[in-house]
């Protein structure tokens, strides 16, 4: 489950870095496309990209920029709420899983290997108890791999919630910028 988890994990991670768009260095460049080959370049631009803001959000938002500015918002944010998110959150509802089963199951093992310690205990009649000191010693250790393996997940799966928190943020406030961007553009230009 270690294993798995883990594997989960740089899997999301993954995905997370090729989710990211530096908009510091997209903005200035797409602005460029904008004015200079108008709606259409700027598009055929975000499509040709990798990450989400401008392959999924920008041209939802240009594709609509013709039918005006509340169509384009609530294109992005159909675009945020039923495609991007759920990208977004992919694999966590496992790694949460994995979490919580490591956790039980070391649990499980812990009852198991306490019963038979037990068991062995009672078949000594009052003989060497501490003889029995392994068996619980093993016991305790199935509940240690169930808690080394849940911890890191659980922690990671709070810090992707998080972080698809912040990007959820960064998206809407990219979506504005488009709009801003498309308003400010000189009327004389095709939009």
């Amino acid at each position: 489950m270690s294993l798995t988890g883990l594997t989960l994990v740089i899997w999301r991670l993954l995905l997370n870095i090729n989710a990211s768009t530096n908009m510091s260095e997209f903005l200035p460049v797409f602005q460029q496309k904008l004015e200079k080959e108008g709606v259409e370049g700027a598009l055929r631009f975000c499509r040709k990209r990798t990450d989400v803001i401008p392959r999924r959000l920008y041209v939802a938002g240009l594709e609509t920029s013709k039918q005006g500015v509340a169509a384009m918002r609530r294109a992005m944010a159909n675009v945020i709420e039923l495609e991007i998110l759920p990208d977004l959150n992919f694999l966590l509802p496992t790694i949460l899983a994995i979490a919580k089963i490591a956790t039980m199951v070391g649990l499980l093992a812990t009852v198991i290997s306490m019963i038979g310690t037990f068991n062995e205990i009672q078949k000594a009649k009052g003989g060497d108890v501490g003889a029995q000191a392994g068996g619980i010693g093993l016991a305790l250790f199935g509940t240690a791999m169930g808690l080394v393996t849940a911890i890191p997940l659980v922690f990671a799966h709070v810090l992707f919630k998080a972080w698809v928190a912040q990007f959820e943020v960064r998206m809407k406030s990219a979506a504005q910028k488009l709009i801003l961007l498309l308003q400010a553009k000189p009327a004389g230009k095709k939009v």
